[in-house]
């Protein structure tokens, strides 16, 4: 079936961009509609020719903004073209959106000077994206209103999934829930948030830290609170805290290439490469403008995605990038006032947990832009590397599963990972403060017995109970396993 829209721009002008998720093409049906991930369309509403603006007017109708592919096609398109629509239909919403775009992805001007009288058209439907804060194009009474600017945008659908997600209020229900928590045992939940999110977060990159570096990369979380906006300084600063080698420690963002690995040998084993150390350097301006000025104008954990996963995906720095990464969701959900008296959501915690559902959302981007570049293997490790892609690759990208994952993994640390440790806490407490009234035992015993216990089910297991055996009574033992027994329901 002949095919339409983006995936005929794609395929009919061998663009060396991202192939759409969604194909558009001629089918035997009546009206438009979406048969799986096929927009199935009628021959009659069908573009009449193969005319590159016929079909991308097609597109802006009927299937969203494909930035990426529209940066490319449009450079396919000549100002006499645009003009002849404009003349047909001057105050047209889609003519208008095209020559708004085409003007400023070309860098180009088109010549002409009539007023356009229509009412401000958002480029972005808000009922289909999350959309970011308004610039006005009064030229084309344009609004546009996306995650970033024209030069680095991201694209989050308003997917069923991610409108429940948002619809959750995670970040109000975490702070509801920790005032609820007595000073105390809320400082007791934060403190274990910080732990564990340092071990988890070092986890992902299958390193074991170091005390030192726990203890650096602890302090790294609670600077997240003094909300500095992004700077080049800034992230350098974080990243020397993150990484212990000296020859790793930055100074700027990157000026040689990177890539990740992935084992295999030559260039096989090239699993993604980010963009060249001058796009790189460039499209992080941008990154770095929209988290510091978006934050407060967007759901602050979509705006904390894409500035995570636009980081990683960008690799400013040759190491650290991944736990700096993971950093900056909570950076961004400081620095919008999101998270206040030092209150951390465990994401790594979660994520470590839906470790495997983390790698998969890396992939939507990191695989198919492992294509647009040709890999070779020198010697040893020296690889040559060769973008033949179009940059609009790197500056347009699709963040729906990227967002939809870190308000998955939000809303587990929340419901799970703080409201386990709480609970944890909870019974820890009652356990010892049962024994301490019966029984004189040694305080650090019997904090160790007591969380032991409580991880094993409620039960004392053997091998403890002959670890002890010297400084603790049998019966003693036998206490704290019918209350953590109680406590746990088990009895």
């Amino acid at each position: 079936m002949p095919l339409v829209g983006y995936a005929h721009l794609h395929d009919a002008l061998k663009l060396k961009v991202i192939a759409p998720t969604r194909v558009a093409m001629i089918k035997p049906v009546t009206r438009i509609s979406m048969i799986g991930d096929c927009l199935a369309v009628p021959q009659s509403v069908a573009p009449a020719t193969d005319s590159t603006l016929e079909h991308i007017f097609f597109a802006l109708k009927h299937e969203g903004i494909n930035l990426a592919i529209l940066a490319a096609a449009l450079e396919a398109v000549v100002a006499e073209q645009l003009l002849q629509e404009l003349a047909k239909a001057p105050n047209g919403v889609f003519v208008r959106k095209a020559c708004f775009l085409w003007e400023e992805l070309t860098n180009r001007r088109l010549d002409y000077a009539i007023p356009i009288n229509s009412r401000f058209a958002p480029l972005f439907d808000p009922a289909r994206y999350v959309t970011g804060p308004i610039v006005r194009n009064t030229r084309w009474r344009i609004e546009f209103n996306g995650l970033g600017s024209l030069r680095y945008c991201a694209t989050v659908e308003r997917t069923p999934e991610l409108e429940t997600l948002l619809s959750l209020d995670i970040l109000g229900r975490a702070k509801a829930f920790m005032a609820t928590l007595p000073p105390e045992m809320m400082d007791r939940a934060i403190n274990w948030a910080y732990l564990h999110e340092t071990r988890d977060s070092f986890a992902i990159e299958k390193e074991e830290p170091s005390e030192e570096k726990s203890r650096r990369f602890v302090q790294l979380l609670r600077q997240a609170h003094e909300g500095r906006e992004l700077s080049e300084d800034y992230l350098v600063e974080l990243q020397n805290s993150t990484v212990s080698n000296p020859f790793d420690k930055a100074v700027l963002f990157r000026h040689e290439q990177n890539h990740l690995h992935n084992g295999l040998r030559g260039a096989a084993g090239v699993s993604y490469v980010p963009p060249a150390p001058d796009l790189c350097r460039e499209l992080m301006e941008e990154l770095m403008t929209f988290a510091n000025q978006a934050s407060r104008q967007v759901d602050p954990l979509v705006a904390a995605a894409v500035t995570a996963f636009g980081f990683v995906f960008l690799h400013p720095f040759m190491d650290g990038n991944g736990r700096l990464s993971r950093f900056l969701i909570h950076q961004t959900l400081c620095h919008s006032g999101a998270l206040e008296n030092g209150l951390l959501l465990p994401v790594s915690v979660a994520m470590k947990h839906e470790e495997a559902n983390y790698l998969e959302s890396l992939k939507d981007f990191s695989k198919p832009a492992r294509d647009f570049w040709n890999v070779t293997w020198l010697d040893a490790d020296q690889m040559a590397f060769k973008f033949i892609g179009h940059p609009s690759v790197y500056r347009f990208w699709d963040a729906t599963r990227c967002v939809e994952f870190t308000l998955q993994m939000a809303r587990r640390a929340l419901e799970i990972e703080l409201r386990e440790e709480t609970e944890f806490l909870d019974r820890y407490d009652r356990v010892v403060k049962a024994v301490n009234q019966r029984f004189d035992v040694r305080g650090s015993d019997l904090s160790k017995l007591v969380m032991m216990c409580l991880d094993n089910d409620g039960k004392v297991s053997k091998h403890r109970r002959k670890q002890f055996q010297y400084s603790v009574s049998e019966e003693v033992l036998d206490f704290i396993e019918s209350e953590a027994q109680k406590l746990l329901g088990n009895i």
